[in-house]
């Protein structure tokens, strides 16, 4: 489309023409993004954990934190931090005990 040959009132028409196309754009765009915002700000279970200071926690999301950069540097492998690891391996250290007695 050649615009310089179109005269003023067909310039001005496909200008109103626009501003309503942009306008339901944007307005498409914002009820989009406003749906995809209800997740922001959740909280999510941390998957690992510092052994050295368990305070420290990281959810998998985002950047790695520093304790967990220079582990993984030393060669300790991502799983050894795994929260739910951990706690299958406290389920095998229980079970491998002797059974406790009843009380009577």
């Amino acid at each position: 489309m050649n615009l310089s040959k179109l005269s003023l009132d067909a310039l001005v028409a496909l200008r109103d023409e626009l501003d309503k196309l942009l306008k339901g754009k944007s307005a498409e765009r914002y009820s989009v993004g406003s749906r995809s915002s209800s997740l922001r700000g959740s909280v999510v279970a941390p998957k690992y954990r510092n052994p050295d200071n368990p305070s420290e926690t990281w959810a998998g999301r985002g950047l790695k934190p520093r304790w967990l950069t220079v582990a993984l540097k030393s060669g300790t492998k991502l799983e050894h931090f795994a929260i739910a690891a951990q706690a299958k391996t406290a389920v095998v250290k229980r079970s491998a005990r002797k059974p406790r007695r009843k009380a009577k």
